[in-house]
């Protein structure tokens, strides 16, 4: 199948190998974040829930309206919007705290998907 060839992929870098080796985990987040780390992950989150939910409606807008700039336009600038938000979260929760859940959600997609039986490079399986 393709998508398990991809997950095998992936599998197969450095960073999913020593995620997966190490146990990755989202242990740090047990100290109390700061209100700035709170904040990054906020618009970290944020960014997702504005981006294709805000260009889907003005896709839907610009059909009522009939008048496809406001897709034309509107949709990249929407993106983009979306994508400064994404980026201002990171350096607000910081270099650390993304890597961490980086790290954690590519050893539970890969260990998801990766077919039972079915060693990784690293030797687990």
């Amino acid at each position: 199948m393709m998508k398990f060839a991809i997950i095998e992929k992936i599998a197969k870098t450095r960073f999913v190998r020593k995620a997966i080796d190490d146990r990755a985990d989202l242990s740090a987040f047990r100290q109390k974040p700061t209100p700035r780390i709170l904040l990054g992950i906020f618009l970290i989150a944020f960014s997702y829930v504005i981006a294709w939910p805000a260009i889907g409606a003005l896709g839907i807008l610009s059909v009522y309206m009939e008048k496809p700039l406001i897709l034309i336009i509107g949709g990249p600038l929407t993106y983009v919007l979306s994508h400064l938000v994404f980026l201002l979260g990171m350096v607000l929760a910081g270099a650390d705290y993304t890597i961490i859940f980086l790290r954690w959600a590519a050893r539970v997609t890969v260990e998801k998907y990766i077919p039972p039986g079915k060693p990784t490079e690293s030797g687990r399986s």
